[in-house]
């Protein structure tokens, strides 16, 4: 016996996804990225089952590495936010690890090391977003510094955006000239798409794409967008209910008192909470299914319990399923109706959700 709160992930729609971003992208080159245990669906069961199909994968930093080489995943892996101190190197010279680099700094730490193997390393440049990377002015100077070194193997050239989801703003093309002003002389392949842009962002889509939501199910965009209407669904959120009650008028559900029946209500309680994962600022009538009919959360969500109206299920029972997001609710309505976004809800689900994976082979 067990809690009955479930997180079913689909690893097919994962692989999916990814050759999505791959076809849309005239079959270039995309870096896989998994980072915080592959936005909460687990890194290593995912990395396995992506392993024949990807160019490389992507994580933030060399535990994450670590962690994948361990399991036996053989692919190269990118280091997103590049190594923290040098004694990190060796290892990811000897392991095939691709390391970011975004400072001055790092080069002249990366030339006093004396490396007995190569490392291909990805130049980021900060075009306007202002979190990591070389100024513009500096970029094509420090491409030639870690060009010279004798560990470099190969360089890549990226840039981050800041806004790539929202497709009218124009800064994503102001980063774009400007990364494309300050390496056009450089002969090197480049990568600047995050899942946004190789959504909706035709001109962006380069050498090496780095698909990240995107693998997931969930679109970066809080609108409709055509190619992110082709994303499959990955993760399938659910429990049971535990209990139910009948309430007159005028009783009030869970802490606060903040839903009030306003008229005899059937209520259900399932097991799910914000300790799950579940977004404690749900609203009220935040939708859920409830044996495939849809209904609405009321009351606020608690530690480890949530509890819906059944008004419009009158079969339901103790027992009866609940999805909370998946195929027949978006995670993204989820996000909207929680003031947050898909990221923090898919990387929010704790330990104490159980993980049930699909179509692994």
């Amino acid at each position: 016996m067990s809690r009955p709160a479930v997180a079913t992930i689909d690893l097919e729609a994962i692989k999916q996804n990814y050759l999505l971003a791959k076809r849309l992208s005239n079959n270039a080159r995309a870096v896989a990225i998994i980072k915080a245990n592959a936005y909460g669906h687990g890194a290593v069961v995912v990395a396995h089952k992506l392993e024949e199909s990807v160019d490389a994968f992507g994580v933030a930093c060399i535990e994450e590495a670590v962690e994948l080489r361990n399991a036996g995943i053989t692919k190269p892996i990118l280091l997103l936010e590049g190594f923290f101190t040098p004694d990190e190197l060796p290892y990811i010279a000897k392991n095939n690890i691709w390391c970011a680099i975004h400072n001055g700094q790092q080069i002249d730490q990366i030339a006093t090391m004396n490396l007995s193997d190569e490392i291909t390393f990805w130049l980021k440049m900060d075009s306007g977003m202002h979190r990591l990377g070389i100024a513009p002015e500096d970029y094509s100077e420090l491409y030639r510094k870690l060009n010279a070194l004798p560990c470099c193997a190969e360089i890549v050239c990226m840039s981050h955006f800041s806004s790539s989801d929202e497709i009218d703003n124009p800064k994503t093309n102001t980063q774009m000239a400007t990364f494309d002003a300050s390496t056009h002389e450089i002969k090197a392949q480049h990568s600047i798409a995050n899942s946004a842009a190789i959504l909706a962002h035709a001109n962006a889509r380069r050498d090496w794409q780095r698909p990240g939501i995107m693998l997931y199910g969930a679109s970066p965009f809080d609108h409709e967008q055509e190619n992110a209407n082709a994303l499959q669904t990955v993760m399938r959120l659910t429990s049971k209910i535990i209990a139910i009650h009948d309430l007159n008028k005028g009783d009030p559900v869970g802490y606060g008192e903040t839903w009030v029946c306003d008229k005899p209500t059937r209520v259900g309680t399932v097991a799910m909470g914000y300790a799950d994962g579940y977004p404690r600022h749900a609203k009220n009538g935040t939708p859920v299914m409830i044996d495939g009919v849809k209904s609405r959360l009321i009351g606020r969500v608690s530690m480890d319990m949530i509890t819906v109206d059944l008004s419009d299920v009158p079969d339901a029972h103790i027992g009866s399923d609940v999805e909370f997001w998946g195929e027949n609710i978006s995670i993204n309505e989820i996000a909207r109706c929680a003031d947050t976004i898909p990221y923090t809800l898919y990387t929010g689900i704790t330990s104490r959700v159980h993980k049930h994976y699909i179509n692994e082979k």
